[in-house]
């Protein structure tokens, strides 16, 4: 009898989300086992009682999926799982915690897709501002749009002092440079987009971050992105199906939630997907999901 597909669930909180259970189902894994209130010193005992157990040819049919709510505790856990492993027992990984590996792969991708439409070479060069910029996906779509050659400055609407630590922070663990910035007020707001090629939108559901009077401030701005698909809209004027859309009383495009959430969607099926059916063991985070969102909107587009 051939053994089930099993997928272990390891979270920092008190629940994984349905979301990632679902999506974990959809992709092949037969029994799925949530493990809640992990903490990174756990995660070895955990690995090996997950790998040990099945032998060599098992762990092809095993995986670790680690979720929560800190996109940089995820990424230590990540790395804290591989380091537990013994060969032959190596199981594939993957992290994305809330969705903001995926979300922000997708939302990266979705933009340097639209800047290479306007004739842009891409993120390169080009000035980013993430409004919500301290959250997991703003800090997350700041490092990889910082990898990709763009100078990158993370917002927060608690000020400069929480918007720099967050930068130096996320910065460190990843190896890249960010910069923080005020967005505390509208005159903050205001200031901050004003010499940016790109806002990426961040903040929470509900709270609209840029008002179509700001955007009169943001003069040289060529992409717009909002997660945001609770009323308003995070930024005035991107609706949640924008795809790329020119947004009013800008020369910008527009980049809606629900467009960024069928690539964040697409990304993470086919990242399970990878990992239920790779021979050998792979790691997938940030990095690998905005390879593989990049891959699929390449694909979309060759079928236009």
């Amino acid at each position: 009898m051939e053994r089930p597909y099993i997928l272990h669930m390891f979270t920092p909180g008190r629940q994984m989300s349905p979301f990632d259970i679902n999506m974990a189902a959809d992709a092949g894994y037969q029994i799925i086992v949530p493990y809640c209130d992990a903490s990174l010193d756990s995660i070895t005992g955990l690995t090996q009682d997950a790998i040990f157990s099945r032998g060599p040819k098992g762990v092809q049919r095993t995986g670790i999926f680690i979720g929560g709510r800190d996109a940089l505790l995820a990424a230590d856990m990540l790395e804290r799982a591989k380091s537990a492993m013994v060969k032959p027992f190596v199981v594939s990984l993957m992290a994305d915690p809330s969705g903001a590996y995926t979300t922000a792969a997708a939302m990266v991708a979705c933009v340097e897709a639209a800047l290479k439409r306007q004739g842009a070479a891409g993120l390169d060069g080009q000035r980013v501002v993430v409004l919500g910029g301290t959250g997991p996906v703003g800090r997350i779509a700041g490092v990889i749009a910082a990898q990709a050659g763009a100078t990158v400055w993370l917002s927060s609407r608690n000020g400069i002092d929480v918007a720099e630590q967050a930068a130096r922070e996320t910065g460190a663990r990843f190896g890249v440079t960010l910069h923080g910035i005020s967005g505390g007020d509208r005159a903050a707001v205001r200031t901050s987009i004003g010499e940016a090629d790109v806002l990426l939108a961040c903040a929470a559901a509900g709270v609209q971050v840029v008002s179509a009077e700001d955007l009169g401030f943001a003069k040289d701005l060529k992409v717009a992105a909002d997660v945001n698909a609770v009323p308003p809209e995070g930024i005035a004027g991107v609706g949640v199906m924008d795809d790329a859309r020119p947004l009013a009383g800008t020369a910008a495009l527009g980049i809606g939630a629900l467009a960024i959430g069928n690539v964040k969607y697409q990304t993470q099926h086919r990242l399970l997907l990878q990992m239920r059916e790779a021979e050998k063991a792979v790691r997938l985070g940030f990095a690998e999901a905005f390879a593989t969102a990049r891959a699929f909107l390449a694909e979309s587009a060759a079928k236009q």
